[in-house]
Parts: C-alpha cells; sequence; structure tokens
C-alpha cells in the first residue's frame, strides 16, 4: 500500500515538475483566433421582399434553416412541405457580416480569414474586394487577410450560387452524361451528395456558413499542424515521430518541445500536467517547414476497440518556443492518439472449402481487421449524416449517437460515401468510445469528371481531410467511393447512356485518375500507415467473386426480394451492407404527420385514424421507388395483417429485426471465413421509413434492441437446414470474441407455449476463444417428437460457472414456424414497478409466451433498457426505465413509479392482428 502511494506522488510531482520547467517561467503567446458567428444577416438575391430587406442569419448555419427561423418557409420535414420549398435551391443568397480589427491585431506578419466549411459556391467579399469564389463543401478555405482588412469595422460578405445552376452549366463540358448524374450535375460539384435525395432521404439542395469562420493572426511562426507517427510498439515502449508542419515568417531559430499531457484526477484538484519527451532546437527558413522530433513512450496503454480492452489516449502537446532569455511559447498544439497496430488483412485461402454451406466454392482471399495482432470480427453498421441540415447537430447528438453504436456492443461504423467527412466531436467520440470507422471519401453510386479542375479540386479536399483526421485512432481505413466500380460494371449505364467504346473508355479513365492514382497518393503522402481500398464493394452482389474475396454489399434480400433465408448462403468475407426497412416509431410519425397547429405547418396534417402508408404524407417519408410494397411482400410470407396502421409500425420494426437477425447470424457463424458484418443502416437524417436501426431523433427500433443481443461477445446462433421430407435439422453455434476459451454448460429445454416442459438436456461445452463452433445438433424429427411446432419453443443458454455463481452468457429461442403461424394465446402479463438505487425497475411475468413484448407510454417518452423481447411463461423480466438520452450517457435516473404506472402500455404480438 505505501508502495502504490509512493508512485502514485512519484508520477504526480514529476508531471507537476516538469511541467513547471517547461512553462512555469515562460511568457505564453498563442496564436490569436477571433470568431465570425455573431452579427450575420443574409437576404436573396434579385427581385421580392426576400431582396429588399435582411434577415438576421446564424452561422454555422443553412438557407433553409435562416428561412425556417423567419417563418419564411414551414418546416421542411412535416407532411409534404419538402416539394412546397424546393423553390430555394434555385436562387442565389448572400451573407454579411461585420468584424472589428484592432491595430494590434492588424501588426501581426499574418491574418487569415478562415472559412471551414461553405457551401457550395460561394464568392467572398472583404470590404467589397473578391477574395476567394469557393467551389467545395469539403475544403477548408484559407484567405491571406491582412492587405484587405482595416483598423475598425471591416465587411465579410458570401455571396452563393445556386448548386443547381452551376452544376448544370458544367455538364456542358462534355457530350454526354455521366453514369448516375441528373440535370442539375450533381456529380460536378463537390458538394454531399444525400442533399440531392436518396432512397431514405428528402432533396434539400443547401448553401450557406455551414461550418465556422473565424480570424488567424500570428507572428514569427505559426504550427500549421501536428501528426504523429507511431514508428514501432511493444508491451516495453511505443516509438513516435511527431512531425511538425511550421510556417515561418522569417528565417529564425527555435526550440521545438514535444510532451505527453498526463491528466490527474485527486483531491489536489490538479489535472493536467506535462512530461517531455524531446525537444530539439531548429533552424527555419522562410515560409513551409516540416520539423521531425523522434520520442518515446514506456509501458504504453494500447487503444482498443469496443469489446476487447479500454480505447486508452494519449495527449501529445507540442510547444515552439523561443530561443534565448525570454523563452516565449511562439506557438503550440495539442492532438490525441492511440497506440494500436491496425492491418487489413488479404490473405489466399490456403484450400476450397473454406467457404460456409458450400465446399464446392473456389479458394478466395480473407479481408480481415487486425488489431494489435489480434483477428478481430468487425460489428456495426453504416452511418450516414444525421441531419439534412447539419450544422444543428449537436455534440450531444453524436454523443447520443455514438454512445447508441457502443451500447450495441459495435466495434465499427462506416462513413458512407455520399454524405461528409463528420466533425471532429465525431471521431473524438468515436476514440473514446473504440469505435472503428471505415472511412469513405465523399463519393457515391455515379461517375467523376476529370477535367483538371475537378481532379485538383479533389487532390485538394482529400489533403484537408487526411490531414485532419488522422491522428484518430479510430480511423481504420480510407476508402475511395461507395458502389461506383460496382455501378460501372453492373448497373448498365454504357447501355442506358448510349456510350460509344471511345466514350466508355475515356469515363474509365477519369475513374481510374481519381480513385486509383490521386486519392491513394494523398493517403500514401499524409497518412501513409493507413489502409486504402478504392471502391466499396469490390464486386457487385450479383457476381460469385463478391461472396470470396473483398467486402460485399448483398442486396438480393430488399431489392432483390429474395427470402431472409437466402443471409444464410450469401456470406462473403466482409458484409459491408445488407438491410432490411422499417417505419420508425409512432411518437416519430406524430411529429411529421400530426404536428401541433402553428403557423407554416402541414395544411394536410393527419389524424391519427387517417394515417396509412397510401397517404401523401407516409408517402412523402418514404423514399424508396417500391418501399412500402417491398415491406408488404416481406410481411406477408412471414406475418399475419395488422389490424390497424400504429400495428402496421410495430410489425415491419419486427419484421426487420427477423430479417437482420438472419443475416447477421449467418456471418457470425461465419467466422473466420467472414470476419465482418456492417448493415445497413445505423440512424436516419431525418424522420422517414428507412433502413435505419435507430431513427432520426435516436429513438431505437426493434432492430437496435436485437443487434444488442446479437454483437455480444459470447452469442448462441441457430441454424435450420431446411432438406424437406422430414430431413430437417437444426445446429446451434457459440460464437465467442472474447481471446479466451470459455467453459460452461448448454442447457437445453423445449417448452410449450403454455410452458410444459417437453424435453431438456444439458451438456458441457466450450466456447473457444475468437471463433464459432457447432456446439449441438440434431435432426429436428427426433428432436420434436409429436410435439406441435407451431405451439413449441426450444430455449438455449450457455451458462459459465457453477450453483449460484452461475451466469447465463447467452441465449437463443429457436421456433419451428413464421410467427403467422405460430398458435399464439393472448398472454395475461402481470407488472411491478419499484425504485431502486435511483433507477426505475419494471418486472413482467406471463402465464403463456408473450411475443415480441412492446413497451411504450400513453403520452411522454422514456428509453427502455429492453423491448420487443420474448417473454416465456414463468421467467421474470427486468426492464430498466431511463429519461430520454440518460442511457447514452450511463446514467441513471429515477422515473417516479407512480406515474409510470399510469401511464404504461404494453403489447405483444398477438394484439396486432
Amino acid at each position: 500500500m505505501k508502495h502504490v502511494f509512493f508512485s502514485y506522488w512519484s508520477r504526480w510531482l514529476l508531471c507537476a515538475g516538469c511541467c513547471l520547467l517547461c512553462a512555469g517561467a515562460t511568457d505564453i503567446i498563442a496564436m490569436t483566433t477571433i470568431p465570425i458567428k455573431d452579427g450575420w444577416r443574409f437576404r436573396k438575391i434579385g427581385t421580392g421582399k426576400l431582396s429588399m430587406h435582411w434577415f438576421a442569419a446564424t452561422v454555422p448555419g443553412t438557407i433553409h434553416t435562416d428561412l425556417l427561423r423567419h417563418g419564411i418557409i414551414p418546416d421542411p420535414f412535416e407532411g409534404v412541405n419538402e416539394s412546397r420549398v424546393q423553390w430555394v435551391e434555385r436562387e442565389s443568397w448572400e451573407y454579411e457580416t461585420t468584424t472589428m480589427c484592432s491595430a494590434a491585431l492588424l501588426a501581426n506578419d499574418a491574418v487569415e480569414l478562415v472559412f471551414e466549411g461553405l457551401d457550395t459556391y460561394a464568392h467572398v467579399y472583404i470590404n467589397n474586394v473578391s477574395v476567394l469564389q469557393a467551389n467545395n463543401m469539403f475544403r477548408t478555405w484559407r484567405i491571406d487577410s491582412k492587405r484587405y482588412l482595416k483598423i475598425g469595422n471591416n465587411t465579410i460578405r458570401v455571396v452563393f450560387d445556386p448548386a443547381t445552376t452551376r452544376g448544370a452549366a458544367l455538364t456542358k463540358q462534355i457530350p454526354f452524361t455521366l453514369g448516375g448524374d441528373d440535370s442539375t450535375g450533381k456529380v460536378w460539384s463537390r458538394k454531399a451528395q444525400y442533399h440531392y435525395g436518396w432512397d431514405w432521404g428528402p432533396r434539400f439542395i443547401t448553401c450557406g456558413i455551414w461550418r465556422s469562420v473565424h480570424l488567424e493572426a500570428w507572428s514569427g511562426v505559426h504550427l500549421e499542424s501536428v501528426h504523429v507517427v507511431q514508428q514501432s510498439l511493444t508491451d516495453k515502449e511505443a516509438r513516435l515521430s511527431v512531425i511538425a508542419e511550421i510556417r515561418a515568417a522569417r528565417p529564425m531559430t527555435t526550440t521545438v518541445h514535444v510532451s505527453e499531457r498526463c491528466r490527474l484526477r485527486q483531491p489536489a484538484g490538479i489535472n493536467l500536467f506535462g512530461v517531455e519527451l524531446n525537444k530539439q532546437r531548429v533552424t527555419l527558413q522562410k515560409g513551409s517547414n516540416r520539423v521531425v522530433i523522434k520520442c518515446s513512450l514506456n509501458n504504453p496503454q494500447r487503444w482498443w476497440c469496443n469489446g476487447l480492452g479500454k480505447p486508452h489516449l494519449y495527449s501529445i502537446h507540442c510547444d515552439i518556443v523561443e530561443n534565448g532569455v525570454g523563452k516565449r511559447v511562439l506557438d503550440s498544439a495539442t492532438t490525441r492518439i492511440g497506440l494500436r497496430t491496425l492491418e487489413i488483412v488479404q490473405e489466399k485461402d490456403q484450400k476450397k472449402d473454406t467457404a460456409p454451406n458450400s465446399a464446392s466454392k473456389p479458394a478466395g482471399q480473407s479481408f480481415m481487421v487486425r488489431l494489435n495482432g489480434v483477428p478481430v470480427f468487425m460489428k456495426g453498421a453504416n452511418y450516414i449524416p444525421p441531419d439534412s441540415f447539419l450544422p444543428r447537430v449537436t455534440t450531444e447528438d453524436y454523443r447520443r449517437l455514438v454512445s447508441d453504436a457502443a451500447m450495441a456492443n459495435m466495434n465499427m461504423l462506416r462513413v458512407w460515401g455520399g454524405g461528409t467527412y463528420e466533425r471532429d466531436e465525431f471521431y473524438d467520440l468515436c476514440d473514446e468510445q473504440g469505435i472503428l470507422v471505415w472511412q469513405d471519401f465523399m463519393f457515391a453510386c455515379a461517375m467523376v469528371p476529370g477535367d483538371s479542375a475537378f481532379v485538383e479540386n479533389v487532390r485538394q479536399e482529400a489533403i484537408d481531410n487526411v490531414k485532419r483526421l488522422r491522428n484518430h485512432p479510430c480511423i481504420a481505413l480510407w476508402c475511395g467511393n461507395n458502389e461506383i466500380d460496382e455501378a460501372w460494371h453492373n448497373w448498365g449505364w454504357q447501355k442506358q447512356y448510349g456510350y460509344s467504346s471511345a466514350d466508355s473508355a475515356r469515363i474509365w479513365s477519369w475513374y481510374e485518375r481519381i480513385f486509383h492514382d490521386v486519392l491513394p497518393a494523398a493517403v500514401a503522402e499524409h497518412d501513409p500507415q493507413r489502409f486504402y481500398w478504392r471502391s466499396s464493394p469490390q464486386h457487385g452482389w450479383g457476381r460469385a467473386e463478391s461472396m470470396l474475396e473483398g467486402d460485399s454489399h448483398y442486396w438480393g434480400v430488399w431489392w432483390g426480394l429474395e427470402p431472409f433465408e437466402r443471409y444464410e448462403e450469401k456470406v462473403g468475407r466482409f458484409m459491408s451492407e445488407y438491410g432490411m426497412q422499417a417505419c420508425p416509431p409512432m411518437l416519430t410519425i406524430k411529429t411529421f404527420a400530426m404536428p401541433n397547429s402553428a403557423p407554416n405547418s402541414a395544411p394536410n396534417s393527419l389524424s391519427i385514424e387517417e394515417l396509412s402508408i397510401s397517404s401523401a404524407t407516409m408517402k412523402a417519408h418514404q423514399k424508396h421507388p417500391t418501399g412500402y410494397a417491398s415491406i408488404q411482400a416481406y410481411l406477408e410470407r412471414d406475418y399475419k395483417p395488422a389490424k390497424n396502421f400504429e400495428q402496421y409500425v410495430y410489425v415491419t420494426q419486427l419484421l426487420q429485426a427477423k430479417g437482420i437477425t438472419t443475416a447477421i447470424e449467418a456471418h457470425r457463424r461465419a467466422k473466420p471465413y467472414c470476419m465482418g458484418t456492417l448493415y445497413w443502416q445505423l440512424n436516419d437524417c431525418w424522420q422517414v421509413t428507412s433502413w435505419s436501426s435507430r431513427d432520426y431523433f435516436g429513438r431505437w427500433k426493434a432492430l437496435h434492441y436485437a443487434v444488442r443481443d446479437l454483437f455480444a461477445d459470447v452469442a448462441l446462433s441457430a441454424h435450420r437446414h431446411r432438406a424437406g421430407d422430414g430431413k430437417d435439422s437444426l445446429e446451434l453455434y457459440l460464437v465467442s470474441d472474447r481471446l479466451t476459451d470459455v467453459s460452461g454448460m448448454l442447457e437445453l429445454r423445449l417448452l410449450s407455449f403454455d410452458g410444459t416442459q417437453l424435453w431438456s438436456s444439458s451438456l458441457p461445452v466450450v466456447a473457444r476463444a475468437n471463433a464459432s463452433s457447432v456446439v449441438f445438433t440434431t435432426p429436428e424429427a427426433a428432436l420434436l417428437g409429436v410435439a406441435d411446432r407451431s405451439r413449441t419453443v426450444l430455449v438455449a443458454e450457455f451458462k459459465s460457472g457453477a450453483g449460484n455463481n452461475a451466469s447465463t452468457l447467452a441465449k437463443r429461442l429457436v421456433y419451428f414456424t413464421q410467427p403467422k403461424d405460430a398458435a399464439l394465446s393472448k398472454p395475461q402479463i402481470s407488472v411491478k414497478i419499484s425504485g431502486e438505487s435511483g433507477r426505475t425497475v419494471i418486472e413482467l411475468q406471463s402465464n403463456t409466451l408473450a411475443k415480441n413484448v412492446y413497451l411504450s407510454l400513453r403520452e411522454g417518452e422514456v428509453h427502455f433498457s429492453d423491448n420487443f423481447f420474448d417473454l416465456l411463461p414463468g421467467e421474470i423480466r427486468r426492464v430498466t426505465v431511463m429519461p430520454v438520452g440518460a442511457h447514452a450517457l450511463r446514467q441513471n435516473a429515477d422515473i417516479e413509479p407512480d406515474a409510470l404506472r399510469q401511464l404504461l402500455l404494453l403489447q405483444s404480438l398477438i394484439d396486432s392482428y
């Protein structure tokens, strides 16, 4: 105990001493940053009332949200209002503000006006002098502004041209239409492609100052970026190269200090110190300089993804210190890193029988993440922008979203290429939660131009974003685009657009220039330790190769209307897209279909009785051309018709969870042949019927609850072989992501729905480390005997430990009919509500099988720790109730039990008929 005390305080004193030594006697002069977020106003360019008056604007913001704030347009998300606001995209808009500059500010060597995001075609003026013409939403724009600024008030004006007009004009450079483009020339504009509409998103072609704007002033030197490169990593030492990019106003000699910032939380209240790692005296030339400082960390702690360990982070601080007596700190920067090794492993199969379900498949090639030397099965989802109007997404929104992914046992999100490179907060949260990121460059489902201006614009976009994100340990790989290679080779564009052979060769050469040359070169130069993947998927889902190598997007289910059982056959090496639609919860539907009476609200607001999938409002919030028809086709296969619209919404969520459960179980069973499953999609950008597992407001659908169990580190999976003629068989698999074997007992009970036990067995099994293995197999006829399969369920539980110390690590219920054929009885469910240790807990118990029990409230909203679950007869299910959002922050908060008792509603599947 004395040794521990001494060890802690020794480190505390070492940190404090080094901090005082490094900074205690210095005059710290940081670069001056002046935000420009206040006093903005906007107006339309041209004629009419919107051109005659200025309106207050919000920056960062968009034109749509500014117009909405002033009541000029209705809420675009309500009813059919999307169609009522399309005029906005056709207009030009201007934004203006004034900013004060002092003589001291302008006395600096450099003063830059920095726009972190301009959407998209923008002319920038300082004091009526044109200083920038921007044409890329994804770039950071820096303007050397000192010569344009004056002491006192300065006017900054930004004029936005319509992206549709500018894009359409650019299409005239070539005599044909690029595959995937439209009449607005969207592929010519470096703008988020989902703004033009997608099969889950509305068309709102925004403009505006969508990220922050500020002035940066500095003298002498400016530390432009710090890149920490991990040269080697062992348990004893991490060797690093800290690469500082420094701009100098004149030749000078300085010293660059590198330190690790330690965060210590102790009663003393001191929580931030620096331990110097190295320092280096450098001679800077005027202009750009690159300084490399070698350093090391002893006994490093590794960054692990969610489920395998703690995502340990280090803060690396860099100071540029003036030489001489004063030792002023001229500029400084801090970046967070995680120490880990990560490889994308692609190895040829050693034999032909490695593919699941077929020993005759030819040998392929693996696609696997190896983290810190460990092969890791990737579990996660595809991520889209969380709003059509991005500036209104808050840090709290990002926190809830990433936490919901982590709570569902995910370890990877794919940032899809039709959206945006996300804000820093998103990646910071992924770093902290151990969520790896598959990062697409922002290209999706369309060919690209090849003119030199477009190519150079893309090159600078890539450099900006690679340099911004490269220190994040969460970034697993860079991917060139979403589905463009697949589209070119499989979607029939050559015939659709009437390309000649010369046209096709020309278009493909443009594709290769961007995705085979420009983007990989940017990654190789600025983030050389990360893997670059040209396009996702590697092959189209209709080609046999898609199941043998690379990553796969399998859309035979949904697009091809194939049955869910096809998921068990179509298992590739890394399943990076597949999905099934469902309606959002009724609470969400009411926000757009039944809004409160207010100015500019939707004129055709519906009553609960009028809601149906055939209403104009529900059609407007279903963007897939055959969406509701496809859902209906799948519903008819598996479920009885719902008795009303509310029950239809509920059953679509059960359907979605059922389909994706089939897919995820098949993928995990196939480990290590398959080493990743990322379903489409995690989230929404507005209220819509879509493939998401959590909706626009972060409400969990049935799928998100299911995914949490499906992605558990130890899971039981059932595979029914349907041979017919009474020869069907059942296999149970134990799938484990743990790195050590887990021994336990597999307990099996065959129950009738009323709770009668028909058969039981118990056998010792082992969940093998980081593996999938069959632990039980039986002919179904032998298992069921004379039991009525429509009234029977197999309960499988994997338990570890003995006696009272035994704990259930995995549980799986196996049914032998589709839900529509299950002979369910109306359950009598008892409810007990109590407050325990700052938590409100609901205890549920049923006299018979209650399938897909759904909890909700008559009024208001809470988050239930579990929902849409099957409740076995006699089983006690405990559900914790939390305020919305508290679950994502891992907080407990008491909900008054008496109030909850009055508001609680529950139903099961039989109530939907």
